[in-house]
């Protein structure tokens, strides 16, 4: 089953040893005294390269993104020179440790496919009932909602972990677009269009079919919020 497989590969490549902790002096925080970022956790998922150290001075430099230690540029120029999307092949990256082969890629975006769908009367009961003019509160309620639907809310097993991991990452475009569209329909007086995803789309092509009330968008507009949505695919490094 393919799920049980990417638990494996997510539990493989995310293992800390546990005496890091000790040796690098981890703690919590974000600057020390000298400037300088404290250690606050362990990460193998992203880095960020905002400065070296140079004869005990801290010298700023542009900052550069890695994803398992993959520079974000190197990346970002893979996908676009193959005339694709990247976000979910960035998805799987930082999940499960390395890129996917292509039947791999094709097998997780359909598997994201299969996951992007809200429990029935979800949008009418949760979303529609008193929307917020906090888009971000609007998320923190579907989100806390959705343990109400969940068949095993407690199971925290790594499969069962992933599953739900998985599940929010599809559905956070329909919580997005369906609460903004219940947020500009009660608030801002305007009409009330939901529209459902499909399932060849990627979630870019997504986010833009149901925002648009004509459905409508083009393949720049798809590529630009493709790369928003890989930049800020992690927030793990500092």
């Amino acid at each position: 089953m393919m799920l049980e497989k990417l638990s494996q590969l997510a539990q493989q490549c995310s293992y800390i040893d546990p005496q890091l902790y000790d040796k690098y002096q981890v703690k919590r925080g974000l600057r020390d005294v000298s400037g300088k970022g404290v250690l606050a956790g362990l990460t193998e998922i992203a880095e960020v390269h905002s400065y070296y150290i140079d004869e005990n001075e801290l010298v700023h430099i542009p900052g550069e993104l890695y994803y398992r230690g993959i520079n974000i540029a190197d990346l970002v120029r893979g996908f676009l020179d193959e005339g694709r999307q990247g976000f979910e092949e960035t998805t799987y990256l930082l999940l499960f440790g390395d890129l996917p082969k292509e039947n791999e890629l094709k097998e997780f975006e359909e598997l994201l496919a299969s996951y992007r769908t809200l429990p029935r009367s979800f949008v009418r009961d949760i979303i529609m009932k008193a929307p917020s003019r906090d888009m971000m509160n609007t998320l923190a309620r579907s989100v806390l909602a959705l343990y109400s639907y969940d068949d095993q809310p407690d199971d925290i097993s790594i499969k069962n972990v992933l599953r739900q991991c998985l599940h929010l990452i599809a559905c956070f475009p329909l919580l997005a677009v369906y609460g903004y569209q219940a947020h500009i329909h009660y608030h801002d007086d305007s009409s009330l269009i939901i529209h459902s995803p499909k399932e060849e789309y990627s979630t870019a092509e997504n986010i833009l079919h149901m925002l648009r009330p004509d459905n409508q968008f083009t393949e720049l507009e798809a590529t630009l919020l493709d790369l928003a949505l890989v930049l800020q695919a992690d927030h793990g490094g500092g």
